[in-house]
């Protein structure tokens, strides 16, 4: 038997206690103060206990499962992944008043040239029917002073070991946001001493938001690669609410001409 399995006797006592409980509620109106504070201090404990037990119960029971890295793929893909920020909770899930460069887990960095930060960023729990995606992030932007705003997504070695020309790197995402904007993702590859670059818009309008980079017009040196980074690059983001609910990346090798 597990240590978290409830009794008979467990039974019997959660009832005696839940009328105890309901019998000091109530009758606190009438209760003398010096036992009307003891009563309190003891409500407030067990409350911790028990909205801790809620929050993490709410959080396991939910829709998707946390971890998952559940998502469709190209038949012929022979890599795919999502970043952790979109599988499983982060040990601090957000920030206000984000400065340049600040990170959100170990992957995904945000950068701005603002003289007075008003950005919030969050993680959020996804629990739509439609998700994969355990997890979600809110991207909140009041008045914004500067010529830029981008999340950094830094890839996996799994993203550029074999990387090869003939590869399509595939990107979904969902997103949602307040008011209408424009977001490019620009892939980033690192060979030897240059970086290719290939710049993507999201098709916003579109259902399915997805973008494909072909490699086959780049002039990547295939012996030389280092590592891979994503930049979404939000244009026009003051006083609007972005939320990306799942961003997952797939490659696949190019039909052969």
């Amino acid at each position: 038997m597990s240590e978290n399995s409830i009794t008979i006797l467990d039974r019997l006592t959660h009832r005696r206690s839940m009328r105890l409980w309901a019998r000091a509620a109530r009758l606190a109106s009438e209760t003398k103060l010096s036992k009307l504070r003891q009563l309190r201090n003891s409500a407030r404990l067990l409350r911790t206990h028990l909205n801790r037990l809620i929050h993490k119960a709410d959080e396991r029971l939910a829709l998707p499962v946390i971890g998952s890295n559940s998502f469709p793929r190209p038949h012929n893909a022979d890599w795919a992944w999502r970043p952790k920020l979109w599988r499983g909770p982060l040990s601090s899930p957000g920030m206000s008043s984000v400065q340049t460069k600040s990170t959100l887990g170990d992957e995904t960095t945000l950068f701005h040239d603002c003289s007075l930060s008003e950005i919030t960023l969050r993680q959020l729990r996804n629990r739509h029917e439609e998700d994969l995606a355990p997890y979600g992030i809110r991207l909140d932007v009041f008045k914004f002073d500067g010529s830029f705003l981008s999340l950094v997504i830094d890839m996996p070695s799994g993203a550029t070991n074999g990387l090869k020309r003939n590869h399509l790197l595939r990107m979904n995402c969902i997103v949602e946001m307040e008011k209408p904007l424009e977001i490019f993702a620009r892939l980033n590859i690192k060979h030897g001493p240059n970086t290719e670059q290939i710049v993507r818009e999201l098709p916003l309008h579109e259902v399915d938001v997805m973008v494909e980079f072909d490699l086959a017009y780049s002039t990547l040196n295939e012996k030389r690669v280092e590592k891979a980074w994503i930049d979404l690059i939000f244009e026009g983001p003051e006083m609007n609410q972005v939320i990306l609910r799942d961003l997952t990346f797939t490659r696949r090798p190019r039909a052969a001409m």
